[in-house]
């Protein structure tokens, strides 16, 4: 039994460009009378963009994921711009200011899909199809101190051999990481090479010395998974730690309070399953809300949500589904406050109200159309979206185009 972790002793400070300018140059407008400059929007204002070119040299030729760190101690806000060279980190405390930090550049080759979660200030990505990845662990007070278009090295890696693990199952490559902040738990999912691409349990409860915790791979391939500390109104899991994971044709919800020896709780499916993608419980962990990637190409329908009823974890019910004015993909969404923050591809950031999902229903409240050209159901656009920052910025990372910054103006009875 053993962890392959490597752990780097230095930061390399090598600024990417010759000039020092920390701010860049931006493109703001207020959404009034439907258009903040020339981007559509309702109830959201647009603070600042960071094209493709201003996010260092060499430019990244596409972005993917985007989280985000609030620093505990100066109250700073990043955001972990996921793109095809590696992770930018962007500092948006002057949300109409942003300023470039560094990056840390992928540890293989480029790879359109990336993922990257937090916990305890440091960062945890995944690449998929990108070779040999692994996770790497990055410390992010580094930020605090670091000059503009800063190059960072990471400071572990991890590759997951231990028990229960064939000999020479590592994390190769995997397309997302999943972490519940409140038991110190990873989640790996989608990894080839390991636990049948389902959920690969690293803890993490020493940040930078993760260590291989147990699988679950009784339903196959994982794309996204949410994980909680169980506080919801089923009483037979109180208390525990559970997974919803989407698992490309069904919710699959496991108990993974013993790592060792994880248990399938349910597997439920729906109408019209074309490819179950990621899904985010309720802030009660009452309702589940899922989005489907590939049911609006395929079966030809507008944009669709839909709404799980999980009180009863061993029998999830389908109660519902919200069908947008628009034909894009839908790709990730959380719940935040009571409003459902989505990126939905080619129409951008789409924000719906949630007080009626116990009723099956939803409501568009607001949104912003990070591109513009067309509403089409293409692979383009928003590809994910962060609501969680304390200030209320809203930051979006689009494929094509590059960071955005934004402000939503709802006015909450």
């Amino acid at each position: 039994m053993r962890t392959i972790l490597l752990i780097s002793t230095l930061l390399i400070a090598l600024p990417l460009q010759a000039r020092d300018r920390p701010v860049i140059a931006v493109t703001t407008g207020a959404c009034i009378e439907g258009k903040a400059g020339d981007y559509p929007c309702r109830n959201v204002d647009l603070l600042a963009f960071v094209p493709l070119s201003e996010l260092g040299t060499p430019a990244p030729a596409t972005v993917n994921d985007v989280w985000g760190w609030a620093d505990p101690e100066t109250n700073r806000e990043y955001a972990l711009l996921g793109a095809s060279i590696g992770i930018i980190f962007v500092d948006v405390t002057e949300p109409a200011q942003p300023r470039v930090i560094g990056r840390l550049l992928t540890r293989t080759i480029d790879s359109l899909w990336r993922s990257v979660k937090v916990y305890r200030n440091h960062a945890y990505v995944v690449a998929d199809r990108a070779d040999v990845h692994g996770v790497q662990v990055f410390d992010l007070t580094q930020l605090r101190a670091a000059k503009p278009f800063t190059t960072f090295r990471a400071t572990a890696e991890y590759f997951g051999t231990g028990y229960g693990l064939a000999i020479g199952q590592v994390v190769a490559s995997a397309h997302n990481v999943a972490i519940n902040e409140e038991s110190g738990f990873a989640y790996v999912v989608g990894a080839h090479g390991t636990c049948a691409a389902g959920l690969h349990m690293v803890d993490i409860r020493e940040p930078a010395r993760p260590r291989f915790a147990g699988c679950f791979a009784a339903d196959g391939y994982t794309h996204d998974v949410k994980c909680v500390n169980y506080r919801g109104p089923d009483p037979t899991y109180a208390n525990r730690e559970i997974c919803l994971a989407s698992n490309e044709d069904t919710v699959t919800i496991v108990d993974v309070t013993e790592k060792r020896r994880p248990k399938m709780i349910s597997r439920t499916s729906y109408p019209g399953a074309a490819y179950t993608h990621q899904g985010w419980l309720t802030e009660d962990q009452a309702y589940f809300v899922v989005n489907d990637e590939l049911d609006e190409r395929n079966r030809n329908h507008a944009t669709r949500t839909i709404l799980f009823d999980v009180r009863d974890l061993d029998r999830p019910l389908f109660i519902g589904e919200y069908f947008a004015a628009t034909k894009s993909i839908d790709h990730n969404l959380y719940v935040h406050q009571g409003l459902v923050y989505e990126a939905n591809y080619t129409s951008g950031l789409r924000i719906l109200d949630g007080a009626e999902i116990p009723a099956g229903r939803l409501t568009e409240v607001a949104f912003f159309d990070v591109d513009p050209k067309d509403d089409d159901p293409a692979f383009r656009g928003a590809w994910n979206v962060y609501p969680f920052f304390r200030s209320g910025v809203v930051v979006v990372s689009s494929i094509h185009e590059g960071l955005f910054v934004l402000q939503p103006t709802l006015r909450r009875k």
